[in-house]
């Protein structure tokens, strides 16, 4: 898949630092992403396959810890790398043009914990990838890494000036585009379809801009228990793409 290069707001002295046995394992089986330095306990290292020229640190439990937000479970593996190189909406179409599986489109969704997880579940799912606002999302992190649990890796992430015009483009690419928010009149399984999907969410409390919703061909709810006022934006999506899934 061609690559648009790095963001310019992506800094050699900013580079995301990730954490885990998830996140580092994923970013080094990625044969995009350059890995700059390697912090390792010895025990944490000897599962480690790395090429001669990547610097490793060894170091103990304390000071890698140290190096981690509080409480991050870093499990003796802490790695600084680059971003990965930007994905065209063009490219992620045209590769997904002969087969059915759903595009994610996120509308100023700014936690990295939720981009993170509507990560996994894209994975888990087979998602043909993501498609968020470049000024309105978070960047790559150790944090959103951790959430997606080596999804970051392996879905295509797509970044765009211009959400609206990205569901112009998605729609010209053959995708029914449905946006989810709680006061839709229909439920998802009522307008699914037969067609290719792109699930549009929002942000949680916010939802969708009035823009985005005119830009979907129809809006949907999930058929939740009025006990429950709304559900968090990851688990919206791994019901909805469930069910994308199984229809």
């Amino acid at each position: 898949m061609k690559r648009r290069g790095h963001r310019p707001s992506q800094a050699p002295g900013n580079r995301p630092r990730f954490w885990g046995r998830h996140a580092v394992f994923a970013a080094l089986a990625n044969p995009e992403r350059v890995v700059r330095k390697v912090w390792a306990t010895r025990e944490a290292a000897g599962e480690l396959q790395l090429p001669s020229t990547t610097p490793v640190v060894y170091a103990d439990a304390a000071d890698l810890g140290r190096m981690v937000p509080s409480d991050a479970p870093h499990q003796g593996l802490v790695i600084d790398v680059e971003p990965l190189e930007d994905v065209w909406l063009g490219d992620l179409l045209e590769q997904g043009r002969d087969d059915r599986r759903p595009l994610i489109v996120l509308d100023q969704v700014t936690d990295p914990h939720n981009v993170g997880a509507v990560l996994r579940s894209a994975a888990a799912f087979d998602a043909l990838g993501i498609v968020t606002q470049d000024r309105h999302a978070p960047p790559e992190s150790g944090s959103l890494a951790r959430s997606a649990s080596g999804a970051l890796e392996t879905v295509p992430w797509v970044r765009v000036v211009n959400l609206a015009r990205a569901l112009d483009e998605i729609a010209e690419a053959g995708f029914w585009r449905i946006g989810l928010t709680g006061h839709a009149t229909q439920t998802l399984n009522d307008t699914i379809g037969e067609a290719r999907i792109a699930l549009v969410l929002g942000a949680e409390g916010e939802g969708m801009r009035q823009n985005t919703e005119a830009h979907c061909d129809q809006l949907a709810k999930l058929p939740i228990s009025p006990k429950v006022e709304s559900l968090n934006i990851s688990n919206a999506a791994a019901i909805a793409l469930y069910a994308i899934a199984t229809r």
